[in-house]
């Protein structure tokens, strides 16, 4: 098991990559006056997390952030008034959202009151900053579904697929949007899982067809039922991943991180007990077992049996102190800087790991 040291790091690193990709800048009373009012200009959101408008903003600000994300003279930032009262007050917040543009060099905003979409947002900030940029378009993890995609990706019996039927109007659909992207990239590494949406307003047909009456309305496709479920859980990101992991047999946090029981296969622990506990002699034996086991698994499964089988091996040839020893090497190696797949490469074989040291 993974010890409170490990964990450390692994949160800090995560707050790290969380505060480098971020495209709206957090505003608080400590750092308001030092990104505010100095050599750019600044369009700050005030907002309240259980605000319903705020949600609705919450696709559409972000875009203007990836917008403005690189230029030097323009700083889109946001400040969560239900934390910070006394910031809001100061700005004479009574109500949320509320947009102010705050001119280079000063702390005398401008209340902004145009429309709340992302192209009316960008047309405003180039006037007041002067700058010309076009809006950005962001990546989604998303799989957009439509009448020639529907079946091929929503029927694959290799795929758990959960699907949001929504429509372009419907206000909870945009308040859900943020939160349905959320999950998306919290899945996106994860071979056996889709998150995916389809525009039922555009293609009536298929939501006749699965009896969506109502926006927006989520079912989820298992692999071993596609006739689909109605998912009737909370529509927080936890209350989905929870969801998720639970259906689909994965283990990731909310943040997409692989938590300390993914990559771990029961049959495959039970079997490494005996590898452990067995004499030298033999261990080639169960070796064998565990490959003979290896074999029967499918999907990410499978993938996890080879690091049991790779790991087994090393065993045997490396000696009772390898596992402890490569758990060391991969935590250097993940308080370094490299990408999510990697990170999750180093995490699954830790977790795998850990199973041996423990035994």
């Amino acid at each position: 098991m993974a010890s409170p040291k490990i964990w450390f790091s692994l949160s800090a690193l995560a707050l790290l990559l969380v505060v480098a990709v971020a495209d709206v800048v957090v505003l608080n009373e400590g750092n308001f006056e030092q990104e505010v009012g100095k050599e750019r200009g600044a369009l700050v959101e005030f907002y309240a997390p259980w605000c319903g408008h705020c949600k609705k903003l919450a696709p559409e600000y972000e875009k203007l952030g990836a917008t403005f994300k690189k230029t030097k003279s323009i700083l889109i930032g946001k400040v969560d008034c239900d934390e910070h009262k006394s910031l809001c007050s100061k700005y004479g917040v009574t109500g949320y959202p509320t947009i102010k543009w705050f001119p280079q060099g000063s702390l005398d905003p401008k209340s902004y009151e145009g429309a709340r979409t992302a192209d009316a947002l960008v047309e405003f900030v180039n006037t007041e900053g002067g700058t010309n940029m076009k809006l950005a378009v962001i990546p989604s993890d998303v799989v957009v579904l439509t009448e020639h995609n529907f079946d091929e990706v929503v029927l694959d019996e290799k795929k758990n697929v959960l699907v949001e039927f929504y429509a372009p109007w419907c206000g909870h659909c945009k308040s859900l949007a943020p939160t349905y992207e959320k999950v998306a990239t919290a899945f996106k590494l994860e071979e056996d899982v889709v998150i995916a949406n389809l525009d039922a307003d555009k293609y009536k047909d298929l939501a006749e067809k699965y009896g969506i009456s109502g926006f927006p309305t989520l079912k989820f496709f298992p692999k071993d039922n596609k006739a689909g479920e109605d998912y009737d859980g909370g529509r927080d990101l936890d209350d989905f991943v929870t969801f998720i992991n639970g259906k689909a047999g994965t283990s990731r946090d909310s943040k997409g991180h692989l938590t300390s029981q993914a990559g771990i296969v029961s049959s495959l622990s039970a079997l490494v007990k005996e590898l452990v506990d067995a004499a030298e002699g033999e261990r080639k034996a169960v070796l064998s077992q565990i490959e003979e086991e290896v074999d029967k698994l499918e999907g990410s499964a499978a993938r996890y049996g080879k690091i049991y089988a790779k790991a087994a091996k090393a065993f045997i040839e490396k000696g009772v102190d390898y596992p402890k020893k490569e758990m060391e090497r991969l935590q250097r190696m993940l308080e370094k800087s490299v990408s999510p797949s990697k990170a999750d490469e180093f995490v699954l074989k830790r977790n795998v790991l850990s199973v041996f040291a423990s035994s």
